[in-house]
């Protein structure tokens, strides 16, 4: 999908949204990302694109796709040094101006009807601070995934019990009054400790039965800062500790879900070692 050919077709509903994208060193992929949320259905009112201190190309970029679309649309927000993504989303979200903010990846995509589903819930239980959707891996190139019959919006218990996150950061919308930022001294899983904080307070937060965002790369293993395994483990294992210091995790759920996190890590290392290998051994028979 490129910007040029959506610029003369955004929808005309507006939702009241703010999308929030970090950007990092993104020229070759922002573009398809702002085009996957000028495809929305109910498109937001704004798209904010924060440049984390890139210095490569990457915020003359963001310029471009900016002019790419109808003028104050998308804006462009500058960072002076490279902070990380918690800082980063922490700057979009200070200057957000809707009531509503939805985050998106640099290199993730959103399907078409992901904001008009996750509104049409929104006005349906009002009482939702946070809702998120299912998340997929799959190719630039391929089309939006089917939709799902019968739709559910799905309400979680206030406890950290899943077997993994719930919450993918592409697919969340969430109250922008909410009393909670990132964790800018988190540079992994810094986003499961918002959740985690938001949902523990007691605030509602559901969950759509749809796949309306993609991944373009595989969501753990395959580099960045996601790609250390161990690191993110870690750094998980510390969330769920300042959870419970800060009374929001009895001891015993954080036993159990660091019990439930390390089953969990030990089949990423296996699914992430068979990924390798088998690339290996393709490359091997191909030489």
């Amino acid at each position: 999908m490129d910007e040029q050919t959506v610029v003369e077709a955004l929808p005309s509903g507006t939702a009241p949204v703010s999308v929030v994208v970090p950007c990092f060193r993104c020229a070759h992929t922002i573009g398809h990302a702002v085009a996957s949320v000028a495809a929305q259905e109910l498109r937001p009112h704004e798209v904010l694109l924060v440049d984390d201190g890139s210095g490569d190309g990457t915020l003359e970029r963001l310029w471009e796709v900016a002019r790419a679309y109808p003028s104050g649309w998308v804006k462009v927000v500058a960072m002076p040094r490279n902070g990380g993504p918690s800082a980063a989303r922490n700057r979009g979200w200070e200057q957000a101006t809707q009531p509503w903010v939805a985050f998106l990846d640099a290199d993730d995509s959103w399907h078409p009807q992901k904001l008009k589903l996750q509104m049409d819930a929104l006005a349906k239980d009002p009482q939702i601070a946070l809702i998120a959707h299912e998340m997929n891996v799959q190719s630039r190139a391929e089309p939006a995934p089917a939709l799902q019959v019968p739709m559910r919006v799905r309400v979680f218990p206030q406890h950290l019990l899943m077997l993994r996150s719930p919450f993918p950061t592409a697919s969340i919308v969430l109250r922008r009054d909410l009393p909670f930022r990132f964790d800018e001294a988190r540079w992994r899983a810094e986003d499961f400790m918002l959740w985690a904080q938001i949902l523990l307070s007691g605030y509602r937060c559901a969950k759509l039965n749809q796949v309306l965002a993609s991944w373009h790369k595989p969501p753990f293993g395959a580099g960045g800062l996601s790609g250390d395994l161990a690191a993110m483990y870690e750094a998980a294992v510390d969330v769920r500790k300042s959870l419970h210091d800060q009374g929001l995790l009895p001891w015993w759920q954080w036993q159990l879900a660091d019990a439930m996190s390390l089953v969990r890590y030990a089949r990423r290392r296996f699914v992430t070692f068979t990924r390798r290998h088998d690339k290996l051994s393709l490359a091997r028979r191909s030489a």
